[in-house]
């Protein structure tokens, strides 16, 4: 027996429905069960979907009967903790959106395959849950946001904070006024330390090409040899991720730019980085650029507001998010369960100091459950794509700020970035010269 079979029998699975039984087909209604199909189920988000969607299936009415992924190590995992059959068990996530029987999708590969992913699970007629960011390029990006609005499926961006009660309390009251028009906001999600390996030295030795489909990992990046150690930590490339603005910025953005007035694009960014992630077991490929391990962006909105947000992997004092408004501020907790209004001193007389506590926290699970919600009831999710494509333009053109060293002016009616001078720039794909 292997260290990795050792590993999957240490991990306590529990059963959902009997192996012998096939998920039913369902016609969605309000109490009728949702189907479910996991598309990426390694390490961090992709099980922590799968474990977290099992455990709650009764409560939430719902089932996992089919999951996706290229490495047999992890379907194998995912099809004891779910108690699928091997028929449930893809390596192409394709011939499992042929089956009638999925209502809905979570998409929790790597970034490169979120845009394709997603635009075929709602050309297959299934809602979906994509994982952050939306997608690696911005007019991936796009595509993905017209498709949805076609298609009327209901689509939310995994960003979980978007559903924790301070910012929902945040976006009442600056609708009501009560901090009068909102000047800028900051934010900060930084720790001592990259993303790491998520687990990956429990099965580096079973990460071989035999169990790896390396073509279909690759989609639509460049060719490159095999390699187990950048199959794990490729979220430190950039031909695979925009690393902080993509792991660690959105879970700031995305509920700053939802709290803080009327969903708007950015009209311009700015952003800079310094320094390179390394430690002991880091050891950059050969021929890829890794991402910076500091990143500073600052965007400015229509109506005047500017949010700033630092991420960094060097240093894990953060502080916490604020909206300042002319009027008052308004401070939030670090898990999303309180906030404060402090007046300014002019509008004291105006504007009353209160607390609100006991907010619903920060919880991946209430997020899927919102999902869940809007499913049956057709309501727009707490991080819908309206909001998803507006926070993906703000990282995107953070990215090509940064590595093209420019100011990105954007035009929400074309669609279309230039710089300062009025040249357009042509947005960073998967076949852009390095930079």
């Amino acid at each position: 027996m292997s260290a990795a079979t050792q590993t999957m029998n240490s991990l306590g699975i529990t059963p959902i429905y009997s192996q012998t039984q096939a998920p039913s087909v369902n016609t969605l209604g309000a109490n009728e069960r949702i189907t479910v199909a996991v598309v990426g189920v390694g390490w961090s988000s992709g099980q922590n979907h799968l474990f977290g969607i099992c455990e709650e299936s009764k409560e939430n009415n719902v089932v996992v009967a089919a999951v996706c992924d290229v490495f047999v190590w992890w379907r194998s995992l995912a099809r004891k903790r779910a108690h699928l059959r091997e028929a449930d068990v893809y390596l192409d996530y394709r011939k499992l959106l042929e089956r009638k029987d999925i209502d809905a999708v979570v998409v929790a590969t790597h970034d490169p395959l979120h845009s394709q992913v997603s635009l075929d699970s709602l050309d297959a007629g299934k809602h979906v849950y994509c994982e952050r960011p939306l997608t690696r390029y911005l007019g991936e990006a796009f595509q993905v946001f017209d498709k949805v609005k076609s298609t009327g499926k209901v689509f939310q961006v995994g960003v979980q904070s978007c559903s924790a009660g301070a910012w929902r309390k945040c976006a009442e009251l600056i609708a009501a006024g009560r901090i009068g028009t909102p000047v800028w906001s900051q934010a900060a999600y930084c720790r001592n330390g990259g993303p790491g390996c998520d687990g990956c030295g429990l099965v580096m030795g079973e990460s071989t090409p035999a169990a790896i489909d390396w073509e279909k990992w690759l989609g639509p990046t460049k060719r490159r040899p095999f390699s187990a150690p950048l199959f794990h930590q490729w979220r430190l490339y950039y031909d695979y991720s925009a690393g902080l603005l993509a792991t660690q910025a959105p879970h700031w953005l995305h509920p700053l730019m939802l709290a803080s007035g009327p969903l708007e694009f950015p009209v311009r960014v700015n952003c800079v980085s310094t320094q390179r992630f390394q430690n002991e077991v880091f050891k950059p490929q050969s021929g890829l650029k890794p991402v910076p391990a500091h990143v500073q962006l600052m965007a400015e909105f229509p109506a005047g507001h500017v949010i700033t947000l630092t991420c960094s992997w060097l240093n894990g004092a953060t502080p916490g998010a604020v909206i300042y408004g002319h009027k008052a501020t308004l401070s939030m907790g670090a898990i999303g369960d309180r906030v404060e209004v402090m007046p300014e001193k002019e509008f004291a007389h105006e504007v009353e100091a209160e607390t609100f506590t006991g907010l619903a926290p920060l919880e991946l699970r209430e997020h899927e459950k919102d999902w869940f919600h809007c499913i049956r009831s057709g309501k727009l999710p707490n991080a819908n794509i309206d909001l998803a494509i507006r926070a993906q333009t703000v990282l995107s053109l953070a990215e090509m700020s940064d590595r093209l060293k420019v100011t990105c002016l954007f035009d929400a009616t074309t669609r279309k970035v230039t710089d300062a001078t009025g040249r357009e720039i042509t947005p960073i794909t998967n076949s852009s010269p390095e930079v």
